[in-house]
Formats: C-alpha cells, structure tokens, sequence
C-alpha cells in the first residue's frame, strides 16, 4: 500500500518550482542573469507534464522574475522548446530477458544501406512480450530583456509581466506543501 501511494505521488506531472535533478531527470525552473536586464530562463517538465504546459509555466517564470527584479514588463528575445525522448525496453518476466537460453540467447548483427549497423535477436521480436515504451519530456527555454513601464506596443515578443501572471495564474500547478 505505501509502495503504491509513493508510486503515484511520483506520476503527476512536473509542479511550477525551482528546479531539481540532473541530466534527463531534471525537472522545474531556472533562470540566470546575463546583463543587468537580460535573463536565460528555463523550465523543463517530467514525461507526464505536456508540451504546452512547459511553455506556460516558462511565461509565468518570465514574469514572475521581471517584477522579482523591479521590473514591467520582458521581451522575448529567443525562445525554444525541446523535445527529449527515451526508449525504454521491459523484458517479458517469463523468459527472464535473455529467451529459452538463459544468460546466452542468439543474436545476428547486419548491415542495411538505409540505416547501418543493425542487431536482431529471437526474443526482441513481436513473439514474445517485451514491452517497448517510448517517452518524450519538453525544456522551453528563453531569453528575455526586461525594462521598466508600459510595454513597447509595437513589439509582439512583449509581455505586461503582471498580466501574464493574472491570465496564466490560475493555470499555474504549484507545488502540494509536505
């Protein structure tokens, strides 16, 4: 019951906070000051957060760190968002991984014009249950330039800081306290 309760608590998707982790496990937000008004900032979800959730919560830290530092309003001076993907392959438990063999099982390497080097063994094929999962997780980063007073109207890559936090608020998961 607890393992199934700690398990769980661990398949939500990424929550708005600062970031934590390392490499592909990394998860959250960070920023980093480049010039006295110009920022990278960065959010990187989990596999369960989507794409359009990432990039949300990368606009409210923008904003939220423009009226952190005295500020009105941030451009857009480039933005991204990453796509990381991993394949990951679960061996059917009744073979142990390696087939009828035990630890030893047949496996042929060949060479096809299109794609190179390839391998082929009996128990990666459809016949037996190895479960093959493919899973994405997205980082949108940005750099911005932040000033002070209304925002330049003439500029689309402007945002009103404050109104980027009142409208993307609300939709903004913060993370549950301990």
């Amino acid at each position: 019951m607890v393992g199934a309760l700690v398990l769980a608590a661990c398949a939500t998707p990424t929550p708005y906070r600062p970031a934590t982790g390392s490499g592909f496990a990394r998860t959250g937000y960070s920023d980093e000051q480049i010039e006295a008004n110009r920022f990278q900032v960065t959010f990187a979800g989990n596999t369960l957060t989507s794409r359009e959730t990432v990039e949300r919560y990368l606009l409210f830290r923008a904003a939220q760190l423009t009226i952190e530092r005295g500020f009105d309003y941030f451009v857009l001076v480039d933005r991204d968002t990453e796509r990381r993907t991993r394949t990951y392959a679960t061996p059917d438990p009744y073979w142990g991984g390696y087939g009828g063999f035990g630890a030893w099982s047949p496996y042929w390497r060949f060479h096809g014009p299109a794609y190179g080097w390839r391998g082929w063994g009996p128990y990666g094929d459809p016949f037996y249950n190895t479960d093959i999962r493919t899973v994405d997780k997205y980082e949108a980063s940005a750099e911005i330039i932040v000033g002070r007073g209304p925002k330049p109207t003439d500029n689309v890559r402007a945002f009103d800081a404050r109104a980027v936090i009142e409208n993307l608020g609300p939709r903004v998961q913060m993370p549950q306290p301990n």
